[in-house]
Order: C-alpha cells, then sequence, then structure tokens
C-alpha cells in the first residue's frame, strides 16, 4: 500500500524547479499524520504557483466549448488517421485525472476520465500559450486524483490515440488530497463498503451495477405508465405496520408526544386504501425496513416495487410478470437469457423467454411427504411437527403452522426453481391478505416467482370481504401468541376502510435489489445498494 501510495503521489516530488521547498520530495504512508503533509505540502505549492484549489465553476471560454468524452470518442475515433492534428478544432475537456506520465520537462501526457471514459490530453510546451516558465511546474503539480479540465484541439499520436493536444494552462477545479488506489485496486469487501466513493472510482464494475440499477427502476417505471398505473408515494412512518409478516424498527414522534411509529414493511395496506378511493391502478418504488438479518438476500433496508390492479385475476399477473421481467432483461443485458455468476456460471443461463414453469404447491409437497394433511389450518401444528422432526429438517422457533409450511417449501420445492418458475396453490393459512382460489376457502389465489433458488415475485388476488379480513387478521394474533412477534397486530382501520368497497383487485410485489443482482450478476444484494448498512466499528 505505501509504494501504491508513493505511486499515486510521485507528481509532488517536484512541484517547480523554481520552488523547491514547497514542493519536496517525500514518501508517503497510511497514516494520517502523512495525509495531513500531503495536503500541507499542495497547499505551499498551490499558493507558490497561484492556483485555487477550489474554485467556483465556470463554463470555459466560448472558442472552446465543453465536449464529453463520449462525444470525442464517437466524432473523431475513427475518422482520424494516427498523426492528424485538427488544429481549428478546439475544445475543452474536464474529468478526473487518473494517469499521468512526463515524458520530458517539456512533455506531459495525462489520461482523464468522465462518465467511464478516458481521453488522452498531450500537454507539451511547444504547444503552450502561457507563461512557458510555469509549465513544468504547473503541469507538475498536477497529481492522479485531481478534478482537472485542459483546452486545446483534436489529434492523435502517432500511434493512433485520441486526444486532446493541450494549448492552455491546465485547470484545477478540485484537487485529491487522500490516497486513491487507481493501481493497486480495492477488493477487501469491509473497505469497499465503507468507502464506497472508492470502491466506484477503483472499481469499474460497482459504478455499471449502480447504473443498471437506475436503468432497471425507469424501465419498471416506463413498464407501468404505458399500462396506465399511476405512482404514489404512501406513510414510510406510521402509528401501525401490516402488510407482511417482519419485525419492524420502532422509533417516537416527538411531535405527538413521542407516540410510537413503527417504519413500513410494506405498502400494501395504503395501497389497496387508494383502490378503494377511486385509483384503479397504483404502483409504489419504495423503500421498506425489516429488523432482520444480513446475507446475501436480505437486506434491513431494501427496495420493492408493488402495485395493484383492479379488476384483474392472478392469470393477468401472470402474464405481466412473464412480460416485464423478460423485457427488463432483453433491455438491461441485451438477451432474454442472463448468465449466473460466481460459482454458478458454468450453469445454463436463466432463460425468460419462454413461458415460466408453474408448479402447484400442495400437489408437489405431497408427491415427498404422502401423509401431509389434506387440510392445513391452526390444528395442523402438531403433524407439521413430526413430519418436520421425522425427516430431520431443522426449522427454528417459534413454530406456527405458516412458518412450518414455509420451510417445507422451501426444503422441497425452492432449490428446484432455477429457471423462472411460478409456485402456486397455496394454503389459504400461509396468506392472510389474499382471496381464496377454492370455495372450501382452503386454498389461496395466489402465486410466488423463484429464480435461482429465489424468491422475486409475491402477488395473490386481494381479499376484499372486510369480514373475512377480521377473521384472518385474530387468526394471525394467535401466531402472535404463539410467539411470532414478526405477525403484525390486527389493522381494524384497514377492514373499515374495506367495507367502502375494493373492487376485485390483483396485486404484485417484486424485490428490486434481488432481479437487479440477477440481471448484473452478482451474488450479494450488497452491490446493489449505493450505501449499503454495515456493522459499526468498535470505537
Amino acid at each position: 500500500m505505501a509504494a501504491a501510495r508513493q505511486t499515486l503521489f510521485r507528481s509532488l516530488t517536484r512541484c517547480a524547479l523554481s520552488q523547491p521547498r514547497a514542493c519536496i520530495r517525500f514518501q508517503t504512508t497510511a497514516t494520517k499524520a502523512s495525509n495531513e503533509l500531503i495536503k500541507e505540502q499542495r497547499e505551499k505549492c498551490f499558493a507558490e504557483l497561484g492556483i485555487q484549489p477550489y474554485p467556483r465553476y465556470a463554463a470555459p471560454a466560448p472558442e472552446y466549448p465543453l465536449v464529453s468524452h463520449a462525444h470525442m470518442h464517437s466524432r473523431w475515433g475513427k475518422s482520424l488517421d494516427s498523426g492528424a492534428k485538427l488544429t481549428d478544432a478546439k475544445l475543452t475537456i474536464q474529468g478526473r485525472l487518473v494517469s499521468k506520465r512526463e515524458a520530458s520537462k517539456k512533455l506531459f501526457f495525462f489520461d482523464v476520465e468522465q462518465d467511464g471514459q478516458t481521453v488522452q490530453v498531450v500537454a507539451s510546451q511547444v504547444r503552450y500559450d502561457g507563461d512557458s516558465t510555469q509549465f513544468q511546474a504547473v503541469n507538475r503539480a498536477l497529481m492522479v486524483g485531481d478534478i482537472v479540465r485542459f483546452s486545446g484541439f483534436v489529434g492523435k499520436t502517432n500511434t493512433g490515440e485520441i486526444s486532446v493536444f493541450a494549448t492552455h494552462r491546465p485547470e484545477l477545479l478540485a484537487p485529491c488530497v487522500r490516497p486513491i488506489p487507481l493501481r493497486s485496486g480495492l477488493s477487501d469487501m469491509e473497505k469497499r463498503f465503507r468507502n464506497r466513493h472508492l470502491d466506484l472510482l477503483v472499481n469499474p464494475k460497482a459504478k455499471r451495477v449502480l447504473k443498471m440499477r437506475a436503468q432497471a427502476l425507469q424501465y419498471i417505471r416506463r413498464f407501468l405508465d404505458s399500462r396506465e398505473f399511476l405512482e404514489a408515494e404512501t406513510p414510510v412512518l406510521s402509528p401501525s405496520v401490516g402488510g407482511a409478516s417482519a419485525r419492524p424498527f420502532i422509533t417516537k414522534a416527538m411531535a405527538f408526544d413521542e407516540t410510537m411509529l413503527y417504519m413500513r414493511v410494506a405498502p400494501e395496506l395504503y395501497l389497496k386504501q387508494l383502490v378503494i378511493g377511486g385509483l384503479d391502478r397504483v404502483y409504489e418504488i419504495g423503500k421498506q425496513f425489516r429488523n432482520e438479518g444480513i446475507d446475501a438476500d436480505h437486506n434491513p433496508e431494501f427496495t420493492t416495487c408493488e402495485f395493484y390492479m383492479a379488476f384483474a385475476a392472478l392469470e393477468d399477473l401472470m402474464q405481466m410478470t412473464e412480460d416485464l421481467l423478460r423485457g427488463m432483461a432483453e433491455t438491461l443485458t441485451g438477451s432474454a437469457a442472463v448468465s449466473l455468476p460466481g460459482d454458478d456460471a458454468d450453469s445454463a443461463p436463466i432463460n425468460f423467454g419462454p413461458s415460466f414453469r408453474r408448479i402447484d404447491v400442495m400437489q408437489e409437497l405431497r408427491k415427498h411427504i404422502p401423509e401431509l394433511p389434506q387440510t392445513l389450518n391452526e390444528g395442523s401444528l402438531n403433524e407439521l411437527q413430526s413430519i418436520l422432526a421425522g425427516r430431520d429438517i431443522p426449522v427454528a422457533h417459534p413454530h406456527t403452522v405458516p412458518r412450518l409450511l414455509d420451510r417445507l417449501i422451501g426444503f422441497y420445492i425452492e432449490p428446484q426453481c432455477v429457471q423462472p418458475t411460478f409456485l402456486y396453490g397455496h394454503p389459504a393459512i400461509m396468506s392472510p391478505l389474499a382471496k381464496c382460489a377454492d370455495s372450501e376457502q382452503t386454498v389461496s389465489a395466489r402465486f410466488e416467482l423463484f429464480v435461482n433458488g429465489k424468491e422475486l415475485v409475491n402477488a395473490y388476488e386481494e381479499l376484499n370481504d372486510p369480514n373475512q379480513q377480521r377473521v384472518k387478521f385474530q387468526a394471525q394474533a394467535m401466531e402472535r401468541d404463539q410467539g411470532d412477534d414478526e405477525v403484525p397486530l390486527p389493522d381494524s382501520a384497514f377492514c373499515d376502510a374495506l367495507e367502502a368497497g375494493l373492487p376485485p383487485t390483483a396485486g404484485w410485489g417484486m424485490g428490486v435489489d434481488r432481479v437487479i443482482a440477477l440481471l448484473s450478476g452478482v451474488t450479494h444484494l450488497r452491490e446493489t445498494i449505493a450505501f449499503p448498512i454495515m456493522r459499526p466499528l468498535a470505537k
């Protein structure tokens, strides 16, 4: 690391031949004291050269218009011959200095990066129209990591590299006074995510993933907007919590005499009230907060997209799910077939092109567990506990019927779902907010989409009978009494809202972070989040 820093700051060896005291050579180390020394030496150098290190931004001179790196490459990258110079094509480029080479005291080469693209700058004293006595000093004062601007004309070097041939004094827009490991790299996970700005500067893939995230969100919005959905925003803080079984984060509102408030675990109940209010198609893309563990597939703060569509049924949602994910894969990756990352890279790609496979949950479970009860309700707990114990399938406490059924599905069925697979036909007891698909009220009108063994989508036809909803909320309260503190308390206000009349509605939710991880080829959710939560450092 010390060698990398020495390389990074080698341009500080001499700031100017006429200012040796301000710009002496020194060795850098990874200590705070050395960072302060670097800062002090650079400040002295700037003062003696008359460089304002943090100027107000101003547009370049009109005769040297600002041009993006992308435009330079597309406009002149292939059209110019090696060695050609277009002295009339005057322009200005700006960005971060990522490389610097001093060929002689009268010739410097710089690489300037902007938005992932790099352009070379050739600074020669022969073309310099400023004070020639300061040419060497000013160019030596620039360091890798600085934000800079160069003005000159377009051309290609004899080796064929598109370049700006600088004619004016370089402009420092903001200096870098701390080491950036551009050459040594940054691979340690702790250091990467605790210093995300450095991670993005030195690891191009980290930046690509965040760009793909933005593209994915744009695609989802376009998809839903084109189908006449209305984007809505619902409360993140609320005096009640519901829409999913999860342990919430809790805070207090000083404005309400320290009333307890919950950070939402799902926006479902509010979005359905918007449908009751006459907004037939609504969606929300937003953060959810669940006070749970952190692993490759879970993060306490995560992003979902939920939509609710009046006068629609389960089959409509399945078709929309296929269309959305197929189109997103093709738009973001160029193909409906997506390669798996990491250890699964040699496996067959995930193919969103064909119609998704469908598995009836109960039929599939009974292939593995013939003794599974025909009817599953609150009274099935002992039988399910015996089945799990007899098959040596571990399951964490508390034991409730929904939790044990979920464990069996996770053990026997989810590993089969590598290619996109709809799981449907869940027992009604697992879905307290869903309608039933049968007259006996035993099977929910619900599906989950699993891809590569992970749940991406959960959807169902919404229960709109307020009396049945109250009964199901009371059944959930019994699970809470059994020790499942993730089960939300009954929401009587929501049941009251149902009495105003919720049209037949289909609801759908997708974990955005998981989808982006799959499409971008990363194995951990934190790669898809700009600033993932990290364990606090010990003081």
